[in-house]
């Protein structure tokens, strides 16, 4: 557990002790999981720990397993528990990633069943960071068919309601809460969505109350404010997790997770995101981009870059601002364990 999370000191000390010997083995290292560009170059292979070790002492291997769905999603096993975060399996197309003035916003939602019930299995709780259709559009499904509690904002509350999920499963936050699910704690944190061109976002706005219809096109999704998690596992790490490429710096000083699951950003927009972000984390032992790739493109082949997205700068800056992190460019089929190191090839 965090040093925020126990509240006692001798906890915080042993949190402190784990996470200097997890920077201390992860020293200058890369852990590249993705074919990158020619000329990419930008991470190194780690020649640290041999894959299926321990890792880092302190953190035992099997005490989680972690496996990245796209977008800012992952799917966390925690015993014979599950936890997703931002589960976006269907991947429909919208034009976002064609030709400019191709995107189409009026573009209906829709959910392919059988292939989120193969990648989502069943889980016990859905972290959802905000409602843009990229993070919630799979949400109520897995929601009514495994019976998973849903933790997200007002905004995610109505959204779901309105497509049917059982208020019981819904838990409403607004960041700083600190909840206890027996066997692992979620921090939620106030956050910010990514910044684009114009210093904005797309499909901005709130729900204070049920919408007027039960949303039917990705427009009809507004982002609802932003939310991040801590999630730590006894004898595991503490993970941090991004639903989008901002944050909110006060909020999130005095965290200090173990693994940082950080949103690449598309542009500058944000002063200083790399190194506000790490500093303001402590430095995390390991840093694993995510949200970089084309979301419209399908779980079965390989992760494709987002053009706008410049993943190798992004690593190269992690290194530069915080040298003992190790940096894992994950895949989608590519299961870790609690330490950050492949376990197996996902089935799915």
């Amino acid at each position: 557990m965090s040093e925020l999370m126990n509240g006692t000191e001798d906890s915080g000390r042993r949190s402190l002790v784990r996470r200097t010997l997890l920077r201390g083995a992860a020293l200058g290292a890369a852990v590249p999981l993705l074919p990158t560009a020619a000329g990419a170059g930008a991470a190194e292979r780690s020649s640290g720990a041999a894959e299926g070790s321990s890792g880092a002492a302190g953190v035992r291997a099997d005490s989680a397993t972690l496996r990245w769905l796209g977008t800012s999603g992952w799917r966390v096993g925690i015993g014979g528990r599950g936890v997703l975060v931002d589960p976006y399996i269907t991947r429909f197309p919208t034009g976002l990633f064609g030709p400019k003035g191709s995107f189409d916003p009026a573009t209906e939602l829709t959910c392919d069943r059988e292939l989120v019930d193969r990648h989502a299995g069943r889980p016990e709780i859905i972290l959802v960071s905000h409602t843009h259709w990229d993070h919630v559009n799979d949400v109520p499904y897995i929601a009514r068919s495994t019976g998973a509690r849903v933790v997200g904002t007002e905004t995610t509350y109505h959204v779901l309601r309105s497509l049917g999920v059982d208020k019981a499963q819904i838990s409403v936050v607004k960041g700083g809460e600190v909840l206890d699910f027996g066997g692992c704690t979620v921090e939620v944190v106030s956050s910010r969505h990514s910044r684009n061109a114009n210093w904005s976002y797309f499909a901005p706005g709130t729900l204070n109350t049920p919408p007027p219809q039960a949303p039917r096109t990705i427009s009809d999704l507004p982002e609802g404010d932003t939310l991040a998690f801590q999630l730590s596992v006894p004898d595991g790490p503490s993970v941090f997790f991004m639903g989008a490429s901002d944050f909110d710096e006060r909020a999130v000083a005095g965290l200090r997770p173990d693994v940082l699951m950080a949103a690449v950003p598309a542009g500058r927009a944000t002063h200083r995101y790399v190194p506000r972000l790490l500093g303001a984390l402590g430095g995390p032992a390991t840093v694993v981009p995510v949200h970089w790739d084309n979301f419209e493109r399908p779980l079965s082949g390989p992760p494709q870059r987002d053009p706008a997205m410049d993943l190798d700068g992004f690593v190269a800056e992690v290194h530069r601002c915080s040298p003992a992190s190790r940096v894992v460019v994950p895949d989608y089929a590519t299961v870790f364990g609690a330490d950050m190191l492949p376990r197996t090839a996902a089935n799915a």
